[in-house]
């Protein structure tokens, strides 16, 4: 499986995506995020699902944005190009793969600042080849195992959240991914585009690198369960009434 995370603050772009590839008994490392550029500009793509679906629909991608000239200005428009050629694979992939048992299952996140967006912007791309946009009231997507670090993303990341923050908060979603499933583990992708800047920084991380975050958060976690308020839970010590 996969656990894939954009985030779009007001500072910028956060993506974050684990690399374990899990076929039958054999686990491999692969990159599930990557990073490309439209005329001067670069962009990230994120996707969960079958990999040949991907690997077709994004070099037909590739082969469509250097023909275009000049470059599309927005990537609301290079995400609908994503769709449309996930819209072609479909229909020649589709009936094949459902004959064997298999769904056409991408899902895609984009991100990025293209010379005619106002801010940096990010999209998901769904199997039918639709999207939607991250909003400030929406400023997440999560693709493959979606819904382990949902919880902690829904009470404590908004628009206004520092991209400082925003980098801790999907590492703690994938943590909490990695603690409940086998199949999401390090390494880590990780890529921040903050708003106002020209290009990616990027950056792979392993299980050592993270050790200290990963103790420094299971210890608060030990220490706020002890620290947690019961005294309402105080009439469960009691001794049981007899049932009339």
């Amino acid at each position: 499986m996969t656990f894939c995370i954009g985030i779009r603050v007001r500072d910028g772009l956060v993506a974050l995506a684990d690399t374990q590839i899990v076929r039958g008994e054999e686990v491999s490392s692969k990159a599930k995020l990557s990073v490309h550029r439209h005329g001067d500009r670069p962009f990230f793509l994120m996707t969960s699902g079958l990999r040949s679906i991907r690997d077709k629909a994004v070099a037909r991608l590739d082969d469509e944005l250097e023909a275009v000239d000049p470059p599309m200005a927005r990537l609301y428009r290079l995400a609908t190009a994503l769709g449309d050629q996930l819209k072609r694979v479909r229909a020649e992939d589709g009936p094949s793969l459902e004959s064997s048992g298999m769904r056409f299952n991408l899902h895609a996140v984009v991100g990025g600042h293209l010379s005619g967006d106002q801010a940096p912007a990010l999209f998901m791309v769904y199997p039918e080849g639709n999207w939607v946009e991250a909003t400030a009231d929406s400023p997440y997507f999560v693709i493959g195992r979606t819904s382990y670090g949902k919880p902690i993303l829904d009470r404590l990341l908004t628009y206004d959240t520092p991209l400082y923050q925003a980098v801790a908060l999907a590492y703690l979603a994938f943590d909490a991914t990695r603690a409940s499933v086998v199949d999401v583990e390090f390494p880590i992708d990780t890529v921040v585009l903050p708003t106002g800047a020209g290009r990616f920084s990027a950056r792979r991380f392993d299980a050592d690198d993270l050790a200290v975050a990963h103790t420094f958060w299971h210890e608060r976690l030990q220490a706020a369960l002890a620290d947690f308020p019961i005294e309402w839970a105080a009439p469960l010590w009691r001794e049981p009434e007899e049932a009339p």
